[in-house]
């Protein structure tokens, strides 16, 4: 169709699972296992339930005739409504119990927590795939000097993968919150249309033990431990909010990482992968343009600024309901999956086949070096004889004019030189030279990159092993 909107996360972007988790027929479909559920629970209860009935449900669970459906939605204006009628016709014997007790939130909210989790455990297992990605990355060069920045200046050394470790922490720290918020995710439930379960009441003539039994009843047979405690019409717009917000987490995470790769690249230091037909550019053929990590960043910033809408759904909710939470939600809900979908699965490919240029790493290393090792050259001339606070001195005027020649001239960093030609230092060039090794200025990152992985990040990945192996496919 190419005469009317589509969304690009449909056609460029989440994946074709991810999108059946927000599709109308895994919506609908779960609607009728919430039915079947209700009718299980309350023949239990000992409403007059037939099996026969439940069985019935049961054969058309997974054959939706939305034809039905949507003709008789033109004609109610009511969607829930539609499909009870439309499951009915399908289910004559069982209609008069589908629904029975139950408000439109029953099968609405109820199925949006289902498919958040549904989402939610997609995201988890993309989001351990790219986590043991950027380990073998992290262990690979652990051991690789690099220049380091505080302020976008060159600082003291790190190592290649010690910055991964750095991407690698938040992406753990937000694989903790999607298990929270899985572990936490609790049903509506059988609250009735106002939260007082006052149908159910009426149902079961008051018997309290019935109608908490009917719910956790429900909860078990749709995988859940339990229900909220207490609610309107609705759970509270705030777990919207809270899951998105994780969602947003993803995204705040994948976007560092895909803005650092993207100045590596500037740098030439590192790129992400480039395939053999790939054209950076249509004028500009040399051109190796970060494209999917500028993707990335262009849906996190989408995600990030989407997580606003559940809040402002949860604080302008009036008292047990009101509407005006439904058009939003739908909307920004999906898209935060379908936007975090896209973000891992470009991810899972950049991770997957980082390069890095030891050669120009080490070049870059190499210039700036003579600045961080002053402190060591001092101390080396000292234990020669030399005076501190003169010898201090020199190498403030040295650098001072070895940067001018850096920065005014264009020329190359020449403090090294200076140094050997200035007697009062009482070092040679090989000297001089055994004090600029870079690893020795990398502290412990090599030891801590070993530590990290081993005692927090592997135990992880083991324990998941079963997920992991993912490839991505990306459309576009």
């Amino acid at each position: 169709m190419y005469d009317r909107y589509e969304s690009p996360f449909c056609t460029r972007y989440a994946s074709d699972e991810m999108q059946y988790v927000f599709s109308a027929d895994n919506k609908f479909k779960t609607w009728r296992k919430l039915w079947i559920a209700l009718a299980k629970a309350e023949k239990k209860q000992g409403l007059p339930i037939t099996q026969q009935q439940i069985d019935e449900l049961e054969m058309y669970k997974d054959q939706i005739n939305y034809d039905v459906a949507i003709a008789r939605e033109k004609e109610c204006r009511h969607d829930v409504m539609s499909h009870v009628y439309a499951y009915g016709v399908q289910c004559p014997n069982a209609k008069g119990i589908i629904h029975l007790g139950a408000t439109s939130c029953y099968v609405g909210d109820n199925t949006d927590v289902i498919v958040m989790r549904e989402g939610l455990c997609i995201v988890r297992r993309k989001l351990l795939n790219v986590l043991s990605l950027l380990a073998d990355f992290a262990m690979k060069y652990k051991d690789m000097p690099a220049l380091a920045y505080t302020h976008l200046q060159p600082a003291q050394l790190t190592t290649v993968g010690k910055r991964a470790t750095l991407w690698i922490n938040e992406l753990m720290m937000d694989l903790q919150e999607v298990e929270y918020r899985i572990s936490n995710l609790k049903l509506l439930g059988s609250k009735g249309t106002t939260g007082t379960q006052a149908s159910f009441v009426e149902l079961f003539e008051g018997d309290d033990a019935k109608i908490k039994a009917v719910e956790m009843d429900i909860a078990k047979e749709m995988g859940f431990d339990s229900v909220v405690p207490v609610s309107g019409q609705t759970y509270s717009r705030k777990v919207d909010s809270f899951v998105v917000n994780v969602l947003s987490g993803i995204a705040q995470s994948a976007s560092k990482f895909s803005n650092d790769l993207r100045l590596l690249a500037n740098f030439k230091e590192m790129e992400e992968p480039f395939e053999k037909q790939q054209i950076g550019s249509s004028a500009m053929p040399y051109k190796r343009n970060p494209m999917r990590s500028e993707r990335i960043t262009a849906l996190a910033r989408y995600v990030m600024s989407d997580s606003l809408n559940p809040a402002f759904t949860a604080a302008t909710q009036w008292f047990e309901r009101t509407l005006d939470d439904s058009a939003n939600k739908r909307i920004a809900v999906a898209e935060a999956f379908l936007g975090v979908d896209a973000i891992l699965n470009i991810m899972l490919n950049v991770c997957d086949g980082l390069v890095v240029y030891p050669k120009v790493i080490e070049q870059r290393v190499r210039r700036e070096l003579p600045f961080m090792a002053t402190e060591n050259i001092m101390m080396s001339a000292v234990k020669k004889g030399g005076d501190r606070q003169a010898l201090h001195e020199k190498l403030r005027v040295h650098s001072i004019a070895a940067a001018k020649v850096v920065k005014e001239e264009g020329g190359e960093n020449d403090l090294i030189d200076r140094i050997c030609a200035d007697p009062a230092f009482g070092l040679n060039r090989q000297e001089i030279e055994a004090i600029l090794d870079p690893a020795a200025f990398t502290g412990r990152s090599a030891k801590q990159v070993q530590e990290y992985i081993d005692e927090i990040v592997s135990p992880v990945l083991k324990a998941n092993a079963g997920v992991l192996g993912e490839k991505a496919q990306l459309s576009v």
